[in-house]
């Protein structure tokens, strides 16, 4: 709380992009009652991404650089265990965001529906595909370079990654790569929970828990203390 980029990638940016998407027309949206849920969907991305993978990766590089992690190393505490309390951390974290953004959008209209329980499990595999990654990538490169890498990869994947644009609604190979990115899958599973009220199609929940998997293993096997 006391720290202000951690905060901007929370709590002020996915808000502010709710407000954006909703309430004008710098970014084209679909009009109807549709248009709340879409960009819900949009900005809960956009929070786990943020959440899950730049600000965790972030601090976590700078605690390794200033030596907390180091000290940590010299107590029982073993990697494994390391990991699993900053993805708990990380999921409470996420939980709030999403939960700020979810009253935002309750004030300006929206109204769940049965079907948008979905998005609970579906945030939860998300925000732990994200972390495994941000986990991986604070373990293998200096802190200034996860800063720029970071940042450098939220924001590709919110542009480029089907969450601002839809996957099918960018260009050819860009829309292929997308479908496959878990920032796509992610977008596309919470848009299908909140606007139709439906679970993730099989494509979305596959290319997540791979993801995830993949990234479990980086991290468990690369990341390093000091």
């Amino acid at each position: 709380m006391r720290n202000g980029e951690q905060l901007l990638l929370t709590l002020v940016i996915p808000i502010g992009l709710l407000l954006v998407l909703t309430l004008t027309d710098v970014v084209v949206q679909e009009a109807g009652p549709s248009r709340i849920p879409r960009a819900l969907a949009t900005v809960l991305t956009v929070s786990v991404i943020s959440t899950a993978f730049t600000s965790l990766a972030i601090a976590t590089a700078f605690e390794r650089r200033s030596g907390a992690l180091r000290f940590l190393g010299t107590t029982p505490l073993t990697r494994a265990e390391l990991l699993g309390g900053k993805f708990l951390a990380t999921a409470a974290v996420t939980a709030v965001s999403a939960g700020s953004v979810a009253i935002a959008a309750l004030m300006i209209g929206w109204r769940p529906t049965t079907g948008s329980a979905w998005a609970i499990p579906v945030l939860l595999v998300g925000a732990a595909t994200f972390a495994a990654w941000g986990m991986a990538l604070a373990g293998l490169l200096r802190a200034e370079a996860v800063l720029a890498v970071a940042n450098g990869l939220f924001l590709v994947l919110i542009m480029f990654g089907g969450v601002v644009i839809p996957a099918q609604s960018l260009p050819g190979p860009l829309a292929t790569v997308a479908s496959w990115l878990p920032s796509g899958a992610l977008a596309d599973a919470l848009a299908a929970a909140l606007i139709s009220g439906s679970a993730p199609a099989l494509q979305d929940v596959v290319v997540l828990l791979g993801w995830m998997a993949v990234g479990a293993v980086v991290a468990s096997r690369t990341f390093r203390w000091s």
